[in-house]
């Protein structure tokens, strides 16, 4: 008999389709707000309105402001933030952006929970495998405020309590987690998304894919994921491709709100595989954004895994529109359409790095967790060079 747990997040709303200053307005009031502090990133600050926008109803108790969010977010910068936040006094944050800026905020959470001020301590708090192979999950204890996150892409970052920071010492990211470091509430508003570049928007949707597809065909699936993946998967199908057609339809940015949030509904529930595990050590490593990760892997990794998971394979290809296509293939083709990657070979990595970025991968735990075992590294240089070609 299959048995599991689902872990509900410690999230309390979603307001979607609504005005983001009228939402945070409402989380303010009902939070009691006195000194709030917004964590953003540089450009959706300096060269657009969309911040003072957003914060036009709540600007009185603005205590601070933090914009210096770096891609793959580095340690120093998350301690950056935790100390001014904790020099502010904020009683709550606002994290307006993409996956970088929440889950900036995320691991200062942990550092202010944990009272962490130098760049070596967080090394007790990030998960890790064991050199038995056993998962070490470290939890911190409540920070002193939450976050409520204004999401500027389809990363899905919003809707989990997983935070990633990079150590640039070694080039590799590491995972925290925490009950309280996600969002306390979610606001959806896609007028502020149209800041958004592009390519950005687009690689974070297939991003959301790839959190719908590895959960599906994930070793310890879960029903309730399982509904909202393949729900996921046509409404981001349908979004993206109305969107590379008229980017302005705000509905369809709606919709790919929408199939992000329940594509992600999956994180940190169910185990990922190689897509994302791989994806992480070739973000470190090479400096390529998550989204595109998953455009170059994900097709070779669902290509990899399909005769581990072929009832799976068979939903996710009726749930993109075409039962009798392969699930990889119809993945690659929507990418492609896209005018994104779809080879690691068109990222200007230099190959010889191949090995070096298995080597890292294996120390990632989904990709101990993926459908079909991957037991060293020298499989999973394989599946890189098949994502390469």
């Amino acid at each position: 008999m299959k048995t599991g747990v689902f872990n509900f997040l410690e999230q309390d709303r979603v307001h979607f389709g609504s005005p983001a200053a009228d939402a945070l307005q409402t989380e303010a009031t009902l939070r009691g707000a006195q000194r709030i502090f917004v964590v953003t990133s540089r450009s959706l600050n300096r060269k657009t309105d969309a911040v003072t926008q957003a914060l036009s109803k709540i600007a009185p108790a603005v205590v601070g402001l933090f914009d210096e969010c770096i891609e793959h977010t580095p340690r120093e910068t998350v301690l950056a933030v935790a100390r001014a936040v904790r020099e502010a006094r904020a009683d709550l944050i606002v994290s307006i952006g993409g996956g970088t800026v929440i889950d900036t905020v995320k691991v200062a959470l942990v550092a202010l929970a944990q009272g962490l001020e130098r760049i070596e301590q967080l090394d007790d708090w990030h998960m890790r495998v064991a050199p038995d192979g056993s998962r070490v999950v470290p939890q911190p204890g409540p920070p002193p405020c939450r976050q409520i996150a204004v999401p500027t892409t389809l990363s899905g970052a919003e809707f989990s309590d997983l935070g990633g920071a990079t150590d640039t010492r070694f080039g590799t990211k590491h995972g925290y987690t925490g009950a309280f470091i996600g969002a306390a509430a979610v606001i959806l508003d896609p007028r502020i998304t149209v800041h958004t570049p592009d390519r950005l928007w687009l690689s974070t949707g297939i991003r959301a894919v790839d959190h719908a597809v590895e959960a599906l065909c994930s070793v310890n699936a879960q029903p309730l994921i399982d509904a909202t993946s393949v729900r996921a998967l046509a409404l981001l199908g349908r979004s993206l491709s109305r969107y590379a057609s008229a980017p302005d339809d705000l509905d369809a940015r709606l919709d790919g709100q929408m199939g992000a949030w329940l594509a992600a509904t999956s994180i940190r529930r169910t185990e990922y595989g190689a897509s994302h595990g791989l994806g992480h050590a070739l973000g470190a490593d090479a400096g390529v954004p998550h989204g595109i990760t998953s455009c170059v892997l994900l097709p070779t990794v669902m290509r990899y895994n399909a005769d581990a998971c072929p009832a799976q394979m068979a939903e996710i290809a009726a749930a993109l529109g075409d039962p009798g296509r392969p699930a990889a293939d119809q993945v690659e083709a929507l990418i492609a359409s896209l005018g994104l990657p779809t080879r690691i070979s068109q990222l200007g990595i230099d190959p010889g790095r191949l090995p070096v970025i298995a080597q890292k991968g294996m120390a990632n735990p989904w990709v101990r967790s993926n459908p079909r075992p991957i037991r060293d590294a020298a499989q999973l240089q394989a599946l890189l060079e098949q994502a390469w070609a």
